[in-house]
């Protein structure tokens, strides 16, 4: 214990000497962010509202910019975003060192994760990374189409997301594709069926939540826009369920699909193209063996992706 005291210490020595933002201010700034006040920051820190306050206008001050919104939740200004990446950066390297010195800290990786590939592929990774007892997963549940802001505000180390281009200070590479199938109940079909397809003017729909468009995909495809009745079902496992209980339709992800179609739970609907969804993995540029791990796990996972 003395020897890791005496490590932290030189730590921070260091990078008080180099840079100019105090680690004790970085980690103020990170616990609010992450507890989303002063009073829950300075509890999770055991000192008093006050010294997180202090903390943050020396950090403010250091910066020349304000870095935190005062309001209910408290959270990093556009500003504030880069300091909280490295306060993340600092504790995610800081966390390695007592590693590699034996003084057994847990690893914390912070991933944002759409809902489909947590439910599917991405489960392989989950697996991995219970082989490695000293790693702990935080992970956000963010559409793939918008997680990669996650990265960006530096709440993530990285992130399962739709973007092809790399936030800043970040690598990204391709992981393919997430096929979805139009799918409804068998008996669903029936009672909406017009000619040899559905009623898609008519049939009412399940989305996941409003950022939820892949069904308005299919519509603009048939001319239509969203029905009458539009149900918003915000769980993977309870929209499959919704859809088979006759809810109405929706897009299933192909993993999921396959096995309900073979028992007769659900029938892909006829006159609608799938829809490839291709998933790309962003994360920091930074030399961490926690890190280069779970992208090794999420490489070897998405390999499934590639099998439709």
């Amino acid at each position: 214990m003395k020897r890791q005291r005496l490590f932290l210490h030189m730590v921070k020595q260091c990078l008080t000497r180099r840079v100019r933002f105090d680690p004790d201010q970085l980690e103020t700034l990170m616990a609010i962010s992450e507890e989303g006040s002063f009073e829950a920051a300075a509890r999770r820190l055991h000192v008093t509202p006050s010294a997180v306050s202090q903390r943050v206008r020396a950090l403010e001050a250091a910066a020349g910019t304000v870095l935190v919104t005062r309001a209910a939740p408290a959270t990093p200004t556009e500003a504030g975003e880069p300091l909280l990446r490295l306060a993340r950066q600092l504790r995610l390297i800081a966390s390695e060192a007592e590693a590699a010195l034996a003084t057994g800290p847990v690893l914390d990786v912070a991933i944002a994760v759409n809902a489909d590939s947590l439910a599917t592929w991405f489960r392989q990774v989950l697996a991995a990374v219970a082989d490695r007892p000293g790693t702990a997963l935080r992970l956000s549940v963010e559409d793939e189409g918008h997680s990669h802001e996650l990265l960006r505000r530096g709440e993530v180390l990285a992130a399962v997301t739709r973007e092809p281009r790399p936030v800043q200070g970040c690598s990204v590479e391709p992981l393919g594709v997430l096929r979805y199938r139009a799918a409804a109940a068998p008996w669903f079909l029936e009672r909406h069926r017009r000619g040899p397809g559905i009623d898609w003017a008519g049939a009412p729909l399940l989305v996941f939540n409003e950022k939820d468009l892949l069904q308005d995909e299919v519509l603009a495809a048939h001319g239509v826009g969203r029905p009458p009745v539009v149900h918003r079902v915000p769980s993977n496992a309870d929209f499959l369920a919704a859809v088979e209980a006759g809810l109405g339709w929706g897009m299933i992800p192909h993993p999921q699909l396959a096995p309900a179609v073979a028992d007769g739970r659900l029938v892909a609907l006829a006159g609608a193209r799938p829809v490839d969804v291709p998933l790309h993995w962003q994360r920091w540029r930074l030399t961490s063996t926690a890190l280069d791990q779970v992208t090794d796990d999420v490489r070897r996972a998405a390999a499934a992706l590639h099998r439709r």
